[in-house]
């Protein structure tokens, strides 16, 4: 049975037995300073229009809504959205008929009346305040669940430039707000495996283009030798015969030392040459992305 809020100036806090939690259904109006959540469900909670929700304050088992589950397909490409907590408003927002009806199709079953939406700037505000309150509570994961809808509601806003925008797609796109290791480390893995394949096909040459003359020198008899710079690195070998086990091996070296900025001492084609380059400024990115995304779920307050 939904429960309305308590006034602000109340100091009892909205709560419930755990086995039958308390449903929330909107905060409009209330200055929540003072306000206590314990034992809630606020899954369908309407936080726009509430005053002060960065210093809300929660206890006991509490609930907000979720994304999607399962596998959804667009255009013939699998989608899943990634687990956070949800606002109400935000689905609604998210159904609304005005969008896509590839992109609120998902959330058509949740979504609240159209009407009662409000836009992108003003769900940036409500998480950006959520999120504070979870920081000043020292709960760093919840903090970064509403960062991320945060920049999600950033990324869908139409106040921001073109090139925002475009920095925050890829942003998303690259490690989900710098949340989702599993996103960082699979583009890690996926440019490793590219720049492998570009190595053996098209970085490695031949053989080295250095070739070494030895001699002796007459007054002492003794042996000298010298590395002689005939041409530039050049790759004639066939197709079959580029993907071969010490070119391989020569590649690997070649990926592993990109993520140390490391020059891998390889002899390389033109195309190899801008090949190491790419990988030795990109792979170190997407590590420290993931590590940041580690560090956000792990992170003590």
């Amino acid at each position: 049975m939904p429960t309305s809020p308590a006034p602000a100036s109340s100091a009892r806090p909205i709560s419930r037995t755990a086995r039958s939690p308390a449903r929330v259904v909107s905060l409009a109006g209330v200055d929540a300073a003072q306000l206590l959540l314990s034992d809630v469900d606020l899954s369908r909670c309407r936080f726009a229009g509430a005053h002060h929700l960065d210093q809300i304050r929660r206890e006991g088992v509490w609930r907000f809504g979720a994304p999607p589950t399962g596998v959804h397909w667009r255009l013939g490409i699998p989608h899943w959205w990634s687990r956070r907590m949800v606002l109400a408003e935000e689905r609604s927002w998210r159904s609304l008929p005005s969008r896509p009806y590839a992109a609120r199709r998902d959330w058509t079953e949740r979504g609240e009346a159209p009407g009662e939406a409000p836009g992108p700037a003003t769900l940036t505000s409500l998480y950006r305040q959520l999120r504070k309150s979870f920081e000043d509570a020292k709960d760093e994961p919840g903090a970064a669940d509403f960062y991320s809808g945060e920049m999600e509601m950033r990324r869908h806003s139409a106040v921001l430039s073109r090139g925002e925008r475009l920095l925050l797609h890829l942003y998303w796109a690259f490690s989900g707000y710098g949340m989702r290791a599993s996103r960082s480390l699979a583009w890690f893995g996926a440019t490793a495996a590219a720049t492998v394949v570009l190595m053996m096909g098209l970085g490695l040459p031949n053989a080295s283009p250095h070739q070494t003359a030895t001699g002796f020198v007459p007054p002492v008899g003794s042996r000298i030798s010298l590395d002689v710079d005939t041409k530039e690195p050049e790759l004639t070998l066939s197709f079959g015969d580029r993907f071969t086990a010490d070119r391989l091996d020569k590649s690997l070296r070649v990926v592993l030392n990109s993520v140390v900025f490391r020059s891998s001492g390889q002899n390389l084609t033109v195309w190899g040459t801008y090949t190491e380059m790419a990988a030795r400024f990109s792979k170190p990115i997407l590590l420290g992305l993931a590590a940041l995304a580690v560090r956000g779920r792990v992170k003590r307050g």
